[in-house]
C-alpha cells in the first residue's frame, strides 16, 4: 500500500492520518474505503490502542463535522436521535437534534450499552435518516458512522445483534504496535498532542464528489459471480449455523469499487475481493457452537474459503 499509487487527493487523507496513527495504514485505508461507499465501520480491540483516535483524526482530515456518542448502561434512544422539548416562551415543541445528525458519529463503546439504545443508530446507519415522534428526519450528508467497542467477554458488555453487525461495511481490529512503531508513538506524544496538529486536506464537496464516483468503477460479471460464489459457500459450510446475508454480497462489491477507486484503478480484480473479504464477511458469519469450541473462528473460515473459490481467469475480464 504505497502512497504514490493511491488515487492524489486520497493519499493526502491517509498521510495526514499518519501523522498521528502510527503503523495502521491498513486500518486508515479500510476507514477511508468505507467512507466512500457511505458505510460504516465496527473497531473492535482492547481499550488504549487507538480507535477514539482514529476516527477523530479521519473527520478533521476531510473537514467534516464530528459528533461523540459514549454508550453507556443508562443512555436511551433519544439520547442519539434527539427529542422534542417544550419552549414556554414560543409555547411550541422544539426539536433539539442528537449526536447522530453529524457527518462522522463515533459510536464509542457501543457494546456497552443496552440492545434498544444499539438499535437507535440502525435506522440512521441504513436509511440516512431517523423517526422522532412519528415524522423522518434526515441526516447529514456525508453520514459515517464508526462504532469502537471492547471484546464481548470483557465485564459488562453487551454483544452487538446480528442485524445491527449487518449494518457494518468492515469490523477490524487495531491491534497493538510493534516496537518500533509504540517508540515512535511515545516520541511523538513527549512533545505535544499530534491530533492537534492535523489540518483538513479535503473539502466536503470534493468527499461528496467522489462517493458518487465510486459508483463508475467497472465491476465485471466474473468478479460479481466470484462474490456471490464465495458468499453462498458461507452458507453451506458445515460449521456455519448464518451465512453472510445478500447485504453482504453488495456491500464487498462495494468496498472493492471503492478499495480500486483508491488505488487509481476504474475496475475490480480479483484481488481486491481476496483482500476485503476477511474484513467485511466475518462479521456476518455466525458459526456452530461446536466449530468454536474446536477454536474456529469467522475469519479463519472466510480465509479457508477464498483458498477453495475459483479465481475468474483472465480472459473473461474483459475490462482488464
Amino acid at each position: 500500500m504505497q502512497l504514490e499509487d493511491m488515487h492524489p487527493s486520497l493519499g493526502k487523507v491517509i498521510e495526514n492520518i499518519e501523522k498521528v496513527m502510527v503503523g495502521k495504514r491498513d486500518v486508515s485505508v479500510l476507514s477511508l474505503v468505507a467512507l466512500l461507499t457511505n458505510s460504516h465501520v465496527l473497531l473492535e480491540d482492547v481499550p488504549g490502542v487507538g480507535k477514539t483516535m482514529m476516527v477523530r483524526t479521519l473527520a478533521k482530515s476531510v473537514g467534516i463535522d464530528f459528533k461523540r456518542i459514549q454508550f453507556t448502561p443508562d443512555l436511551l434512544p433519544s439520547d442519539v436521535t434527539g427529542v422534542s422539548i417544550y419552549n414556554p416562551k414560543t409555547l411550541q415543541f422544539e426539536f433539539r437534534p442528537g449526536p447522530i445528525m453529524g457527518n462522522v458519529v463515533l459510536a464509542d463503546e457501543i457494546n456497552r450499552t443496552s440492545p434498544k439504545t444499539q438499535s437507535a443508530l440502525l435506522e440512521g446507519m441504513e436509511e440516512g435518516s431517523v423517526t422522532v415522534e412519528g415524522e423522518a428526519v434526515s441526516l447529514n450528508k456525508p453520514f459515517f458512522v464508526m462504532a469502537t467497542q471492547n471484546p464481548v467477554d470483557f465485564e459488562g458488555t453487551y454483544p452487538l445483534p446480528e442485524a445491527q453487525l449487518d449494518r457494518f461495511l468492515f469490523k477490524l481490529r487495531m491491534g497493538y504496535p510493534s516496537f518500533n512503531d509504540e517508540m515512535e508513538v511515545l516520541s511523538k506524544a513527549q512533545a505535544n498532542k499530534p491530533i492537534e496538529e492535523v489540518e483538513p486536506v479535503m473539502l466536503k464537496e470534493e468527499l461528496l464528489h467522489l462517493q458518487q464516483e465510486i459508483h463508475q468503477v467497472y465491476v465485471d460479471d466474473s468478479i460479481k459471480e466470484y462474490i456471490v460464489d464465495m458468499v453462498n459457500r458461507t452458507r453451506k459450510h458445515p460449521s456455519v449455523y448464518l451465512g453472510a446475508s445478500p447485504r453482504g454480497a453488495i456491500a464487498l462489491m462495494k468496498a472493492a469499487q471503492a478499495y480500486a477507486f483508491l488505488f487509481n484503478r476504474d475496475y475490480v480484480i480479483p484481488d481486491d475481493i481476496q483482500y476485503l473479504a476477511p474484513f467485511a464477511l466475518a462479521h456476518r458469519i455466525i458459526l456452530k457452537s461446536e466449530a468454536r469450541f474446536e477454536g474456529k473462528s469467522s475469519e479463519m473460515l472466510v480465509k479457508e474459503l477464498i483458498q477453495k473459490c475459483p479465481v475468474p481467469v483472465q480472459r473473461t475480464l474483459n475490462k482488464i
